[in-house]
This record gives C-alpha cells, structure tokens and sequence, in this order.
C-alpha cells in the first residue's frame, strides 16, 4: 500500500455528467523533500537536501532552487550549473526566479535586505534596496517576481503590503493586506507570494489569514477564497500559490501537518484536487495534468 494517498477529485470535460480525474505531477520545495512529485503522488526526482524555500523547474528541464543560505540550479543528473551562496552581511536568501534574459532574481533578507539580478558569470546587475518596514529579517519578504513592465513585485510581510518597485528602488505601488473588508490587522494578513496576472491583477496568498486573494490593478479586492468557502478548511499557513492555464488556482498550504498539503480551486471556489501525502510545501509548480504538461510561469 502506497505511503501517498492521492485525492479522488474531478473536472468537469465536454459535459457535466463527463468527468475525468485530474492527476498532477508536481515540483515541490518543502521542509521534509525538495524536488518532483509524479501523479501518482510518487518522488521522481529529489535534490538530496530537503528545506528550500524557492523554486522551479524551468523549460530546458534544469530545476532551479533557493534555500536560506544558497541557490543551486541542477541538470536532472544532478550536475550544479549555477551556484550562489548568501552574502555575509544578510541572513537569508527567500526569492529565486529565472528571467527572460537569462538573468536571475534573489532576495536577500536581513541588515541590508535587497532584490538583485545576477548575469550568467554571477555579476550583479541589478540590485534594489528594500523596504519591509521591519527588523525581523525573517519576515521581512518572501516570494518576489519581475514583472514584464521590468519592475518587481514585492510581498512584505509585516508591512501588510505587497510593494512594486523599480529597478532604480523607487516603490510606485502598494497593495495593502489589512484591509477592513479582509479582517484587518487582527486578521493577520501576510502577504506571501504575489503573481501578476493577465489583464494586470495581483494574486496574492496571505499566508497567517488563510486566504488567497486577487486585487485589481488598483488594490480592490476582486476574488477571495478561504476556509470558509471550502469544506475541509484546507488552508493552513498558505505559502505558494499558482495560476493555471485553466483559470484554477493551486495553492500549498505549508502549515498542513497532516491531511491536505497542496490543493486546487476552481473560480468558483470549489476543490478539485488535492494531495495528502507525506511532504508539506513551501512553494509548488504544476508541471503535468493527466500526462499532458503545463506551461510554466513565463520568464520575465
């Protein structure tokens, strides 16, 4: 008997009465595995070191990977072709992500905290200042993106803001968390990951609230799905989130102990899948459904 049990969930095809499961297989950065889940909930692929923080597997297949104190990207034989170890001066590294340009984002949290791109020879060609409004480095930020616009999008946790700022480091926008209609202060609303959409929306997990919220490009709240609408109140310390092709949104409940761990949503707020095995994760990609792969988040 497998050690995983797998979701039995379903979405809908040509009709309501014609279903077929939905089997994702899925990358994983996570306290007890890093690397790939296939879709019978099985490890495929493992880094050799459990605890990342970041990460994705990118279009040529290399898997790309921060952990607090270093970045590794890996061929799928585990050969490293990127490296970069944490600062000195800083005391953890929270963003990865693979440009367009073939530039690679990182965060730094701690004394100095900034946002920089590193070129392939391992320059630094870009580095921001950021503003997290707060001492405690480890919830200073977590998951940073670049936006196509070339400014970055920057959750800051304890500011109850997710910030955009310039390459030069001005901040142009804020999208606050603690709004009244999401439960304010009291309602503890960290924001984690934040994605650009198409059409410019803003999703954004808060991570202590247990909500997944999407704001408009103006910072009004335009969908909202938390434990309330979903039966089996799934969300537990939501950390990682990803929009899929299909409009659904999956998300990782990184507090989960036990029970659901990685689940979707449709638009309408109804569950659709989920996985219960073994590993808790920090930061998900879907990689395949049913065997057909899924497009990436595409590089900045």
């Amino acid at each position: 008997m497998r050690s995983v049990l797998m979701a039995t969930a379903f979405v809908s095809l040509v009709t309501a009465a014609h279903a077929e499961e939905i089997r994702h297989s899925f990358f994983v950065a996570g306290p007890s595995f890093t690397g790939i889940i296939d879709e019978s909930g099985e490890p495929v692929w493992d880094s050799g070191r459990a605890g990342a923080r970041d990460g994705f597997v990118l279009p040529n297949g290399n898997v790309l990977i921060a952990w607090g104190n270093e970045v590794k990207e890996f061929t799928r034989e585990k050969e490293v072709v990127f490296h970069y170890a944490k600062s000195e001066v800083n005391q953890e590294i929270g963003t990865v992500q693979r440009l367009a340009n073939g530039n690679t984002l990182i965060t730094e949290l701690g004394k100095e905290p900034r946002l920089f791109e590193l070129n392939s020879a391992g320059e630094t060609v870009v580095n921001v200042v950021l503003q997290p409004e707060t001492n405690n480095f480890h919830m200073q930020t977590r998951m940073a993106r670049k936006l196509p616009s070339g400014d970055y999008l920057v959750p800051h946790l304890l500011a109850f803001k997710v910030k955009q700022y310039s390459p030069s480091g001005e901040v142009s926008r804020q999208i606050p968390t603690d709004l009244d209609s999401l439960g304010g202060r009291p309602a503890e609303n960290w924001p984690f990951t934040a994605i650009q959409l198409d059409g410019g929306r803003i999703l954004v997990t808060l991570t202590h609230g247990n909500k997944v919220v999407e704001f408009d490009a103006d910072g009004k709240v335009v969908w909202k799905v938390d434990n309330d609408d979903i039966q089996g109140r799934p969300f537990v310390d939501p950390c990682g989130a990803q929009r899929l092709p299909n409009g659904n949104t999956v998300i990782a409940s990184y507090g989960a102990q036990k029970g659901i761990k990685v689940f979707e949503v449709t638009p309408d707020k109804k569950l659709v899948w989920h996985y219960s095995g073994p590993h808790r994760a920090h930061e998900i990609q879907v990689l395949t459904t049913n065997g057909e792969p899924v497009p990436g988040p595409p590089l900045k």
